[in-house]
């Protein structure tokens, strides 16, 4: 498990998980992740309407978390990190179930 402070925020990575502890007068972290999707769905949704491939958007939205992983935690811890997704993804948190009417 890797450990960063920086910026007032104490973020935690291992194999699977990453967890957040906020500092006082902070928004609590399902808060601010809440808040950070809403801003990537709407450039998501941008990119869209300018003909970007939602493969092209995946792709660059991986690219670009695990390059700010690498830059804050370091090689190591990011690729640790990022052996634990195959079976995150296998267990389906990354699945959405869409419900039809």
């Amino acid at each position: 498990m890797c450990t960063h402070e920086g910026l007032g925020t104490r973020l935690e990575i291992d194999s699977g998980t990453t967890h957040m502890s906020e500092p006082q007068g902070q928004a609590p972290d399902h808060e601010q992740k809440r808040a950070a999707l809403g801003y990537l769905h709407e450039a998501w949704q941008e990119a869209r309407i300018d003909g970007i491939d939602g493969d092209c958007l995946a792709q660059a939205c991986l690219f670009a978390a695990f390059a700010e992983f690498v830059s804050t935690y370091g090689e190591e811890p990011a690729a640790r990190f990022a052996e634990g997704l195959a079976l995150r993804i296998r267990n389906g948190e990354f699945s959405l179930f869409l419900t039809r009417q």
